[in-house]
């Protein structure tokens, strides 16, 4: 399995609108693509910025291009993004990770 990492923030008054664009958008978006496996996102304040942190989950690089396209390491964005004042990281991370049955 393979992890997919993005990381943006928005200014605090814009937290709530944000989150549900993020549902709306991202997490959406990925949930319809086959071979995702999953999408969590955690929020955290930090001063004035609301940071959000997506992992999106997929069975191999071919889902995840069904995705992102080709440029794949590349953040996506979506065009009412700007109205939250989103900062997105540039650039995502993909982990490859192995299923643990015990500890």
């Amino acid at each position: 399995m393979i992890v997919r990492t993005w990381h943006g923030c928005v200014p605090l008054q814009h937290t709530q609108g944000f989150a549900l664009h993020l549902e709306q958008t991202g997490v959406s978006h990925a949930q319809k693509i086959t071979g995702n496996q999953g999408a969590f996102v955690k929020q955290v304040i930090q001063g004035n910025w609301a940071h959000f942190f997506l992992a999106t989950y997929w069975i191999d690089l071919n889902s995840i291009k069904a995705f992102a396209g080709e440029d794949y390491q590349v953040a996506i964005t979506y065009p009412d993004d700007e109205q939250y004042e989103l900062i997105s990281d540039p650039y995502v991370f993909h982990h490859v990770v192995h299923h643990q049955t015990e500890l």
